[in-house]
């Protein structure tokens, strides 16, 4: 990562703040294109959970429509060069009709959850008609279970994509589609409308389930294999850019583990280990799937990059979700409701721009990285075999990790190098938590007003 180059994203769904050159977000290994990566306080940065904090997004549909939060885009900034590229997407919630301002307040969570399971599944039948292995045997299996996502909010109207994942209704998406919204109205892809209320969010991984009701016969997806990607594969982007549901686009997988980095709800910074994709993706886009030739879900589309322009379109950089970290995330909320996000327990500035590592501030006292001897001082270089060239890369790197696992952390610290395995710990994923200290000095928030993206304190 410290020879990469880093650019600026924004969430697929959103209007786009500020960007930096890195990025949820990011590729893990600061951008270097390898299939199939694993795992993905004072300063400002992290006191507790090491997961990526919610995203944010916003829906820019022509001025005729009203707008709403699918696709995130993010304005081009000045960037330093670097042998190697990690992705920085930074978008702001936008797209509410008559100007309404970001996520709100509770969510209308189900009592009852049925018990959907998601699997990985083999290679699909691709439909009758269309050639195996085709982008158009690929869009055929995975249109019926794409919907449509209307989300009404106190002060206007967002719109953005899902993934029908279970018989019973149960559709994943970005939170960021639907966070704060008092009604949701999903549409499928025969046109019927039908009621939908949030199962539980996941705002460090900006993941949501909703539930719609009234719906039969419903065809779920089949989720994929995000660790077996290559890059340069074929892939499908499936959604409803500026309103226009059910469009197809396609491409090819262009990179893994870039560090993405949005603007979720109140300003906080959500920071997560992307995809990275060339299928063109447009604001309305965010929460749908993208799709190998085999019709398998393999990453969920959350933010793209852009020219410049709130409005502004693709220009070919696209990032996603990986569906290995999406299943999951989504799994623990099907189950119980909450998800959970893996806990290092390090603070640090994810406003300081470095090509060095990730630069602790301090450690967390009972902390996973008291226990296995991170002081203060120590900068982390590698998690596993991925480079990391500042905080928000040790961010995105630790949150692609689930909780509970053993990692390795690579350290410098005077000249010494040094390797120490930790287990993550865990923690609920209510929300990103905010740190005392912020602000583009020293804070833990590229956008201003301190940021924990960490966790520790919800």
């Amino acid at each position: 990562m410290s020879d990469e180059q880093r650019e600026h994203g924004r969430d697929a769904s959103a209007a786009t703040a500020d960007s930096r050159t890195a990025q949820y977000p990011r590729p893990s290994y600061s951008g270097t294109p390898e299939p199939g990566a694993g795992p993905q306080g004072p300063a400002g940065g992290y006191p507790g959970a090491f997961g990526p904090p919610a995203g944010a997004g916003g829906y820019f549909p022509p001025p005729d429509q009203p707008q709403g939060p699918p696709t995130a885009t993010l304005p081009p900034q000045p960037r330093k060069q670097r042998g190697m590229a990690a992705i920085v997407a930074t978008a702001v919630i936008a797209g509410l009709v008559g100007g309404g301002a970001g996520f709100g307040g509770a969510y209308a969570v189900l009592g009852d959850r049925p018990g959907t399971s998601l699997t990985s599944a083999p290679a699909g039948t691709n439909s009758p008609g269309a050639a195996p292995g085709s982008v158009s045997a690929a869009a055929q299996t995975v249109l019926p279970s794409t919907v449509d996502i209307q989300a009404r909010m106190g002060q206007g109207a967002a719109e953005g994509s899902g993934v029908i994942i279970g018989a019973d209704g149960a559709i994943l998406t970005n939170n960021h589609v639907v966070a704060g919204a008092q009604e949701i109205t999903v549409t499928l892809s025969d046109g019927s409308e039908h009621p939908a209320t949030v199962v539980g969010t996941s705002p460090s991984y900006d993941i949501a389930v909703i539930r719609m009701q009234g719906a039969t016969g419903l065809t779920p997806a089949t989720l994929g294999d995000s660790s077996s990607l290559q890059v340069g594969q074929p892939v499908v982007a499936i959604g409803s850019p500026r309103g226009l549901t059910g469009t197809v686009t396609t491409g090819i997988v262009s990179a893994f583990n870039r560090t993405v980095t949005v603007e979720g709800e109140g300003g906080q910074a959500v920071v997560y280990n992307g995809l990275q994709t060339d299928a063109p993706i447009n604001q309305g886009n965010s929460g749908g799937p993208l799709v190998n030739l085999d019709g398998q879900v393999v990453g969920i589309n959350s933010a793209i990059e852009t020219a410049g322009g709130q409005n502004a379109g693709s220009i070919g950089l696209g990032f996603a979700i990986p569906i290995d970290q999406a299943r999951r995330v989504a799994q623990e909320i099907l189950d119980t409701g909450t998800a959970t996000k893996p806990v290092l327990g390090v603070q640090g500035s994810i406003a300081a721009r470095s090509d060095d590592g990730a630069q602790i501030a301090a450690v967390q006292p009972g902390s996973p990285a008291e226990a296995a001897g991170l002081q203060a001082g120590d900068v982390v270089t590698k998690v596993g075999d991925a480079r990391v060239s500042d905080f928000a890369d040790l961010m995105a790197r630790v949150g692609a990790y689930a909780p509970g696992e053993r990692v390795s952390l690579t350290i410098m610290n005077g000249g010494a190098e040094r390797t120490v395995e930790v287990t993550l710990g865990s923690q609920p994923d209510e929300s990103a938590t905010t740190s005392p200290s912020g602000g583009r000095g020293g804070g833990g928030n590229p956008f201003g007003g301190g940021q924990n993206p960490f966790g520790g304190g919800n």
